[in-house]
């Protein structure tokens, strides 16, 4: 049975033991001999660790009867516990060591993934985020106790610092997605994104800003897109408050758990084969509902018109179930045509 459960319960049993052998032996001598509670317990630990001090008082022969039964268990006990202490670390330092490795081969095995750096207060929402939606990403961090919490949260993380580059690269940034820069400093998330963009240039990089200058520089740094969550955290609140009804329907449909709606944002690649046609054929094959289309040129046109012809290029934004959405993703990547 002691060989059956793991290091730590066998240290939380084997302190018990002790801490059973120390009580009976201080109330032993307590009894037998008529001492007081302080020369009880400090004859129970002389006699228990073996140091070799003399007796605090002659014994009885009942005395040293009971002191030779209290030397075998306390040293039995004393054993008991090193032996668990030092199986405990070993463990520790094992299990930490594996995790890591595992760890290591999980990121390995990443592609087409986001790189969150930074798990402060906003990345944890981005990472909750990601998850719900499914979406393959890796939380970095240089503070172990932040990572900890990731490591907790089951996401896939990596200790290290975001700014250098041997820490992207083994974060898998040649086969990413994306990266999303969440530092709480500006300085950071700018060196971030200098060294992302200087190892793949087609990343697409989000990075946060806390002011409309560092806006600026992490734009020229080369993030595709930056955000300052007190600005969108002002405007929301500002459009709540003006339109309620609009901000809870975007709502339901962004982060509404079990959703029937969805938004996607989809890219004519060469091979789809809504490539050519038109808004038209695209809700007739689809059913989905198409709110915008940007093209190519950068033009945006919001409810485009039915005859309104799709291009290789084009970014198509557009509502539907979760089935009709992957219809259309379907259609896109050369697939049949839908229901």
């Amino acid at each position: 049975m002691w060989f059956t459960v793991n290091s730590q319960t066998r240290l939380r049993q084997g302190l018990v033991v002790l801490a059973a052998i120390l009580a009976a032996g201080t109330v032993g001598y307590m009894k037998l001999e008529g001492w007081t509670f302080e020369e009880s317990f400090f004859m129970t630990v002389i006699t228990v660790s073996t140091v070799g001090y003399g007796e605090i008082h002659p014994l009885s022969t009942a005395g040293r009867a009971f002191t030779i039964f209290l030397i075998a268990g306390g040293v039995s006990g004393v054993i008991l516990v090193f032996s668990a202490l030092i199986g405990y670390l070993i463990e520790g330092r094992f299990r930490s060591t594996l995790g890591r490795r595992q760890m290591k081969a999980r990121i390995a095995k990443l592609e087409g993934h986001f790189i969150l750096c930074g798990y402060g207060r906003v990345g944890e929402d981005i990472a909750r985020t990601f998850s719900e939606e499914g979406f393959p990403f890796i939380v970095v961090d240089s503070r172990s106790d932040i990572i900890n919490k990731a490591e907790k949260a089951g996401y896939l993380y990596l200790l290290g610092d975001a700014t250098s580059d041997d820490t992207l690269v083994e974060a898998g940034i040649e086969r990413a997605k994306g990266l999303v820069a969440a530092v709480d400093s500006d300085v950071d998330n700018t060196y971030i994104t200098l060294s992302a963009r200087g190892m793949r240039p087609d990343l697409f990089i989000e990075a946060r800003a806390s002011n409309e200058e560092a806006e600026l520089k992490l734009k020229r740094a080369g993030a595709n897109r930056v955000v300052s969550p007190n600005k969108i955290g002002a405007r929301r609140m500002a459009m709540l408050a003006i339109r309620p009804a609009v901000v809870d329907f975007i709502d339901t449909i962004t982060y509404g758990r079990g959703r029937e709606m969805d938004m996607e944002n989809i890219v004519i690649g060469d091979n789809c084969l809504l490539a050519t046609q038109t808004i038209d054929d695209i809700r007739r094959q689809s059913r989905v509902i198409v709110l915008a289309v940007s093209k190519r040129s950068g033009r945006l046109l919001a409810n485009p018109s039915g005859d309104t012809a799709i291009e290789v290029g084009d970014l198509l934004i557009v509502i539907g179930t979760r089935k009709q959405l992957a219809a259309f993703e379907d259609l896109c990547e050369g697939g049949g045509s839908s229901e």
